[in-house]
């Protein structure tokens, strides 16, 4: 489990790259690199991280379900993902 300051950082960055993304897109268009460099770091989308939305954990991220795989498969195990089967040879 992630430290809720880690998962609050994240969320912060996703507001901020939401708030600048219209300008961040009229700068680069203008060429103006200047102003683009006078934003915030974490204005940036490059930036951001994908965590899971349960856990926090940033590694090994399955993004068609959003959830880390560790997740993933207990929660595909008890069958609390529709569509999802555990393979048998």
């Amino acid at each position: 489990m992630a430290k809720e300051s880690m998962k609050a950082r994240e969320v912060k960055r996703r507001k901020i790259v939401a708030k600048y993304a219209d300008k961040r897109k009229a700068l680069k268009e203008a060429g103006d690199y200047e102003a683009l460099q006078k934003l915030p770091k974490n204005a940036s989308p490059v930036r951001l991280h994908n965590r899971c939305k349960l856990t926090g954990r940033p590694k090994g991220y399955i993004r068609q379900f959003g959830i880390s795989r560790v997740t993933f498969r207990e929660m595909a195990n008890q069958g609390l993902i529709p569509g999802v089967r555990k393979a048998s040879w």
